[in-house]
């Protein structure tokens, strides 16, 4: 039998009951605009939607908002005011949920062209209409010009709406009319007032980051001392960054947290990145760099512009892994091309400085790194070559578990004798379990365990 979430009905019964109200009130609308071209505060005030009762995703968002909304304004304005928002709200969903209310803005005035006070834009596979500022505007004000200006603060950076990323309006083109960008519900919230299921952005050339995830514990990560104690500071940093943003003193020029890690390739660094994460209950994404930097002019910032709108609204770990194509040091503008690329790093100065929430930048050179950017660290971890007795913790884990060792080899020889990294230690591990379980044995022979670290010495130009 077909199984619906709690949540699914839910959302579907509260949505239900919302969009036969706001059904009514565009056919009152559309019959008061047959008599008057401004709307009344009274006529507002006689289309007032009870308050939600229910425990819905969609009745608890109504409610926050009223709570908000009641704190800058008092009898019939709040009224009003609470019902443009629902209104503004409803707007920006039913394209999604139920697209043919709108079909009511169909209409052509006596030039035979659209009503230019209905606004709205024609999607490209979307055969709906879909609302603009301007839509909000005519339902809300038609002529009115107080209502108008009043109403125009539900599309204010500082309100609900924009501030929990609910919905915004689109940039408006080429010096276009604020108000001719379309009104949209973000993906996060269209999910969480439909499914109710959490939003994961998925890998696009919007959205050019990947998910990273780990089933290691902290107790899985062998670090040097020095390392290690580094890390406890950067853990502290991440557990309490937001209670320091809060403190009316210390928080006054605090935004967010920014941490640089760097060292050579495979010593942990990308690891101890996801188990910060995984510790917080945080959703980690690594930043895809090849798919952010672009030749075009323009195109590196409108890349990276995008990553950080997304991630300022969610407590997210930003992790730009080997960033120095981005993170590099400026250089005198003797060509267009330098002139061009400082300003990307002036633009990046600028995002990560206002970032609210945690990033991570990793390197294998903190000398290729532009200074400014080292100077905005709160904290630096580095990460070098393990040490001998890293290295043999490195081994001995790597071969604790399901494999018996010849015993020809030694570890604590092989620890030793070969400088070698994590991953590299890793990578013997996987050689000799792939070539164990292919003889159906679980014996590690010397030749394969040789064989393995051969190879991973190789990479460095190294040999046995």
């Amino acid at each position: 039998m077909l199984s619906i979430s709690p949540k699914l009905l839910q959302n579907s019964l509260a949505l239900d009951q919302e969009l036969a109200w706001f059904e009514q009130f565009l056919y009152k609308r559309a019959e008061y605009h047959q008599q008057k071209p401004a709307i009344t505060f009274d006529f507002l005030l006689s289309q007032i939607p009870p308050l939600p009762t229910d425990n819905s995703l969609f009745g608890q968002l109504l409610q926050s908002l009223y709570e908000e909304t009641a704190q800058s304004y008092q009898n019939e304005w709040l009224a009003c005011r609470y019902l443009a928002e629902r209104v503004v709200l409803m707007l920006a969903l039913v394209p999604h949920v139920r697209p043919q209310l709108l079909d009511i803005f169909f209409h052509q005035n006596e030039y035979n062209r659209d009503f230019t006070e209905f606004g709205g834009v024609r999607g490209v596979h979307h055969k709906g209409f879909l609302p603009t500022g301007e839509t909000a505007m005519f339902i809300l004000a038609g002529s009115n010009l107080e209502l108008r200006f009043e109403f125009q603060s539900i599309f204010h950076p500082r309100h609900f709406f924009n501030r929990h990323n609910i919905l915004r309006l689109e940039n408006s083109p080429n010096s276009e009319p604020l108000l001719s960008g379309q009104l949209f519900i973000t993906d996060e919230y269209l999910k969480h007032l439909t499914t109710g299921e959490p939003y994961e952005p998925q890998y696009s050339s919007n959205f050019p980051a990947n998910r990273i995830e780990t089933q290691l514990d902290w107790a899985d990560l062998v670090l040097d001392y020095d390392t290690f104690q580094d890390i406890q500071e950067v853990r502290a940093w991440v557990r309490n960054y937001k209670t320091l943003m809060a403190d009316p003193w210390l928080g006054r020029e605090l935004r967010g947290f920014r941490c640089l890690f760097y060292g050579e390739s495979g010593t942990g660094k990308t690891l101890t990145t996801k188990l910060l994460g995984k510790e917080l209950g945080l959703e980690v994404y690594r930043i895809d760099l090849a798919k952010i930097v672009s030749k075009y002019i323009g195109e590196t910032e409108k890349n990276l512009n995008a990553i950080f709108e997304m991630a300022k609204y969610r407590d997210w770990v930003l992790f730009f892994d080997e960033g120095d194509a981005l993170f590099g040091k400026r250089t005198d503008a003797k060509s267009s091309n330098d002139r061009y690329a400082n300003q990307e790093t002036a633009f990046l100065l600028q995002k990560i400085e206002e970032h609210p929430g945690i990033l991570i930048l990793a390197t294998n050179l903190r000398s290729n790194l532009d200074k400014a950017f080292i100077r905005r660290f709160q904290a630096e971890v580095y990460f070098g070559i393990p040490s001998e007795h890293s290295r043999l913790l490195l081994w001995q884990k790597a071969f604790s578990q399901q494999f018996q060792l010849d015993s020809r080899i030694d570890l604590t020889e092989t620890a030793r004798k070969y400088v070698i990294t994590g991953a590299a230690i890793k990578n013997v591990q996987l050689h000799c379990a792939v070539m164990c379980l292919d003889r159906e044995d679980k014996l590690v022979s010397y030749e394969d365990f040789k064989d393995g670290l051969r190879k991973q010495l190789l990479k460095e130009g190294k040999t046995i």
